[in-house]
């Protein structure tokens, strides 16, 4: 079977993709991006989605989407996991985008998802507790949305919130207006991710969903959990990249350090993690079912923890100062390995 991945569509729209961020998201971009009032460059981000449409791949034809799909939408998340851009394609257009297509609500669907594929309009999701599990924090009531959310992509500044909270029947699937809610950015361990908290209390919101939502938000985890992974493929395969060259910049003893046996060995074990996470992302693509999903999220999270504690152990005391890019990956692995929720504690292990 051909690598949904690889297809000739896919390699085009990653190496358009690849060029713009080599030429816009450079280190020093990246710095200047997470450093801003919006914590991503939003000409980037018009840039991507006016040109190349990232917002609009996963989004089907109908819906102002390009009718794409998760592929290609993993396509572009391992091209801005490989160089740290932060933007809102991960809780924007994969996540909230996913959340509507599963409510099968039209009329939502038709009034929010153009905006969403246009890159115009910034969406948000809000679901987790403080302990950062799946299981939703937020309740429902005749009297609104009660409760706070914790981990909430680019929260603080979305324009369309949608929240997951408990109700009578079990989980729904909530539009909450943005000037009825309380919320704030949150300093995290990763500064290219932006992560808010939302309060609500009594909050007006309207439900989403016709025929309950727990099915659909197994699923919605199950394609987080795979864009993620994406993410975490692109960064460990550039952390290796970047450890590799400066291994074979660095010299002591008079030759490349890269050249000791020790050094290469350990670069090699890098490799074959990497590979292994690039397999196990292919199956939860392909296969998409609960198994596949938890591997890769095991898998791609593991590896690139690896991955960047390498970068920073190969690098010597360069990796730890602030001007040196190691400590941005290696905050990145640890900041998406728990992203949403335990991978043991989610598969029921």
């Amino acid at each position: 079977m051909t690598d949904p991945m690889e297809t000739e569509e896919a390699q085009a729209l990653r190496e358009a993709v690849r060029a713009l961020l080599t030429r816009r998201s450079g280190p020093e971009a990246v710095r200047a991006a997470m450093d801003s009032p919006l914590g991503y460059d939003d000409k980037l981000w018009s840039t991507l989605c006016e040109q190349i449409g990232v917002a609009a791949l996963a989004i089907p034809e109908h819906y102002g989407g390009a009718g794409a799909g998760l592929a290609e939408a993993c396509v572009v998340l391992q091209e801005l996991g490989r160089t740290l851009t932060p933007a809102p394609m991960l809780g924007s257009a994969v996540l909230c985008g996913e959340a509507l297509l599963r409510t099968g609500n039209d009329e939502a669907c038709e009034r929010l998802l153009p905006g969403i594929a246009a890159g115009t309009s910034i969406a948000a999701l809000a679901w987790s507790g403080v302990d950062g599990q799946w299981t939703p924090a937020l309740t429902a009531s005749d009297t609104g949305l009660d409760g706070r959310a914790h981990y909430v992509l680019d929260g603080d500044l979305a324009d369309v919130l949608l929240a997951v909270a408990r109700t009578a029947d079990g989980v729904g699937l909530f539009e909450v207006p943005v000037d009825a809610v309380r919320r704030y950015r949150v300093t995290s361990l990763d500064p290219t991710r932006r992560l808010a908290v939302v309060e609500f209390a009594s909050v007006p919101a309207r439900r989403l969903d016709t025929e309950g939502y727990e099915r659909p938000l197994r699923r919605l985890r199950d394609t987080a959990v795979t864009a993620v992974a994406a993410e975490q493929v692109g960064a460990a395969a550039r952390a290796l990249e970047l450890t590799v060259e400066y291994t074979k910049q660095r010299h002591q003893f008079g030759r490349p350090i890269g050249s000791f046996q020790a050094l290469k060995h350990r670069m090699a074990d890098v490799h074959v993690l990497v590979e292994a996470a690039r397999s196990a992302l292919y199956a939860a693509i392909v296969d998409g079912d609960a198994e596949a999903v938890t591997t890769a999220e095991v898998v791609c999270g593991e590896a690139f923890s690896h991955a960047a504690a390498e970068m920073v152990q190969l690098h010597g005391g360069i990796a730890i100062t602030w001007e040196h890019d190691a400590h941005l990956y290696f905050k990145r692995a640890h900041g998406t390995a728990l992203l949403f929720g335990d991978p043991v504690a989610a598969s029921g292990g």
